[in-house]
């Protein structure tokens, strides 16, 4: 049975355009702060408490979203291949090694366009690499680490210990940043930029829920990419929330129209594990082609998993920061909770089966998923495809091999398809 055509149309809608313009926004801001002397915090993504930097007006820096940036743009090999001529290990995290090589490359800083930090916030969820990488960022910079130790997942729900015990280490941070500023902490003004986190967490939320329908609106891993630096980057802003309202609105008229994110939609599947950024756009063809829709992901997830109920709560404003940095974030989720998560979206988003894109320096996502591939084939029979190659680094991308993979895979499950329907017909015959 030959490959599907390629697609004709190319509906995108007008959410992407959204997310540039305030993305772009930000990113200008940051290159402004290179030179105007704002103060600023490097930050990790998964389980964040960005809030609080708002709090004190320190602007949030993701160095994760800068090497994202650079490997989409097919800029991260040169910066790769610096930290390596350094010392850094060919199997470290190639997004630790875009950003070091980037930083040694002058574009942090005067001139650059990310601003020196004035502070570190380690905020070590799940990923011991988190907390070199922000050690050497510390040392190189010469500024001080806030370290914030968050116990990892062990139970359903965070335990009473578990939260007090992230709180005092949130107050510490308080501080830290009450030393920094000269400004008092304000219990207010927080309350007041998590109603912003809670109301973008519900329109995020909103639009996931929006692809159980069928056909989906959109693709919840590729485009998924484009609300991830809302809700990740700007969280507690009103721009953020203004947008998921935005977002939420069009979703609701594609759905209500009948408008799909692809102009026919054969198989709905979820995929678990980060894209490979620098090729991001043939990864998403490969998919396409087969008019294959990811209806949920895991990687949308890394930094909160609104979509299970959790928003940040205004009146327990500490409480509510630790149990989404505990618990309400796919990296410090035990390998058990991400099959239940994953299981959840199959069942729940009527997805056809699974799509593991294993990443080759990233050992947080990669360490077990040969064991989760059997688990959902033999255990579940769920038809899973397992692929490898990295987020950052374009060394790891075999384009022919990828295809050929991927179309197998594909073409495997029309020929399933195919027969059930054959057979089903007879049976109704008889």
């Amino acid at each position: 049975m030959p490959t599907p055509a390629p697609l004709t149309r190319d509906f995108r809608g007008t959410v992407h355009g959204l997310s540039r313009d305030i993305m772009t926004g930000w990113l200008t801001r940051l290159k402004e702060a290179t030179s105007n002397g704002a103060l600023s915090a490097y930050i990790m993504i998964s389980g964040n408490c960005v809030e609080i930097l708002r709090c004190f007006d320190i602007l949030p820096v993701f160095p994760e979203i800068n090497a994202l940036q650079l490997a989409i743009r097919k800029n991260s090999l040169p910066y790769i291949i610096k930290s390596e001529e350094i010392g850094y290990a060919s199997d470290n995290c190639a997004y630790v090694k875009a950003d070091v090589g980037y930083t040694l490359c002058g574009g942090v800083g005067a001139g650059g366009n990310m601003p020196k930090p004035t502070m570190i916030v380690c905020n070590f969820v799940g990923c011991n690499v988190y907390i070199k990488w922000f050690e050497h960022c510390s040392n190189m910079f010469k500024v001080p680490m806030v370290m914030l130790d968050i116990p990892f997942s062990r139970e359903q729900s965070p335990s009473k210990e578990d939260i007090r015990y992230v709180i005092t280490q949130l107050q510490e941070l308080i501080t830290a940043c009450e030393n920094l500023t000269g400004k008092k902490f304000d219990i207010d003004r927080l309350r007041s930029i998590l109603r912003e986190s809670a109301r973008a967490e519900r329109g995020w939320t909103r639009c996931k829920h929006l692809c159980k329908n069928r056909p989906a609106p959109f693709d919840a891993y590729f485009d998924s990419i484009n609300m991830m630096g809302p809700i990740n980057a700007l969280r507690g802003t009103r721009e953020a929330a203004d947008f998921f309202d935005a977002a939420v609105a069009e979703y609701e008229r594609m759905v209500a129209d009948g408008i799909g994110v692809l102009d026919e939609e054969r198989f709905r599947i979820v995929i678990e594990g980060p894209p490979p950024y620098p090729a991001y756009r043939s990864f998403r063809n490969l998919f396409e082609t087969w008019r294959a829709v990811a209806v949920q992901s895991t990687y949308s997830t890394v930094g909160g998993t609104w979509e299970f109920g959790f928003q940040h709560d205004p009146d327990r404003p500490l409480e509510s920061i630790a149990e989404q940095m505990i618990l309400h974030n796919l990296c410090n989720r035990t390998m058990l909770q991400r099959y239940q998560q994953i299981r959840s979206y199959i069942e729940d988003w009527s997805a056809d089966a699974l799509v593991i894109h294993s990443i080759k320096s990233c050992r947080l996502f990669s360490a077990g998923q040969g064991d989760m591939r059997e688990h959902f084939t033999k255990d579940l029979g769920v038809p899973t495809l397992m692929v490898e190659s990295d987020l950052e680094d374009p060394r790891y991308y075999a384009e022919a091999q990828m295809k050929n993979r991927i179309d197998a895979f594909f073409e495997a499950l029309q020929y399933k398809r195919i027969r059930k329907e054959k057979s089903d017909a007879q049976k109704a015959g008889s």
